[in-house]
């Protein structure tokens, strides 16, 4: 009897002892889990770190990336930032338009009287008065049919941009019974590449039309060099805004 007693006993112990084992092994799963997280984290922030050092010394190395930043101040660089969608890539779109516009004025016919710059977020095309319109007219020329139809294409591609057209000119005078000033002729040519946009299908609620004469030239218009530089249409493509 003693002894069956004491087996009875002992078992009955064992039994009541098994959920530290269960205990134990739960403790022990939340406690790799707990280290888990922390080791994950410390990673996120490594990795962040070490992106935005790399985007750092590409903005150092490459003028091409400057104005796509939004973010943070780079001492080396003062009116260079940072954004966070340069890290995460949501700037494909503005990346993908800048590189389909440089690819088309590398490749065309006109690539001497065409340009693209970044400026202030906006992308501007600019393209010389001669490649466009003859002299004192507002009448587009072959060439400059031939360019706009490659600019469209690109258009099509990107309904979220709005396009602002901007005619300027030189600072010589003008005065004919047509355009009795040099804002005329420049507001007259850059409503004339609107229409021609809005016959190929652009859609007018896209775009603008702006003369601004001589009052913003890009260089002094100390030479006929220089005057030719300053007689231009620019294309500024802006991102429309978006309702929050």
């Amino acid at each position: 009897m003693r002894d069956n007693s004491y087996n009875s006993t002992f078992i009955t112990y064992d039994d009541d002892a098994t959920w530290l084992i269960t205990y134990a092994d739960l403790m022990t799963i939340l406690l790799v889990f707990f280290i888990l997280l922390y080791t994950l984290s410390f990673f996120e922030k490594e990795k962040y770190r070490r992106a935005v050092e790399t985007i750092k010394v590409q903005v150092e190395e490459d003028e091409n990336l400057i104005g796509l930043m939004e973010l943070m101040e780079i001492p080396e660089a003062a009116d260079t930032q940072i954004t966070i969608e340069d890290i995460t890539g949501l700037h494909s779109r503005e990346k993908s338009l800048v590189e389909n516009i440089t690819r088309f004025v590398e490749k065309s016919q006109q690539k001497k009287n065409i340009s693209s710059r970044v400026l202030n977020g906006k992308i501007i095309v600019s393209i010389k008065g001669k490649a466009l319109f003859n002299s004192g007219s507002a009448s587009l020329n072959n060439t400059a049919i031939s360019i706009f139809n490659e600019i469209i294409q690109i258009l099509y591609d990107y309904p979220e941009y709005n396009i602002n057209i901007k005619g300027h000119t030189d600072n010589i005078p003008i005065s004919t019974t047509i355009f009795p000033s040099n804002w005329e002729l420049s507001a007259v040519r850059a409503t004339t590449v609107l229409k021609y946009l809005v016959s190929k299908g652009v859609i007018p609620q896209r775009l603008t039309a702006t003369g601004y004469g001589e009052v913003m030239p890009l260089v002094p218009n100390t030479s006929e060099e220089n005057r030719a530089k300053n007689r231009r249409v620019e294309f500024v493509l802006e991102k429309k805004e978006t309702a929050n």
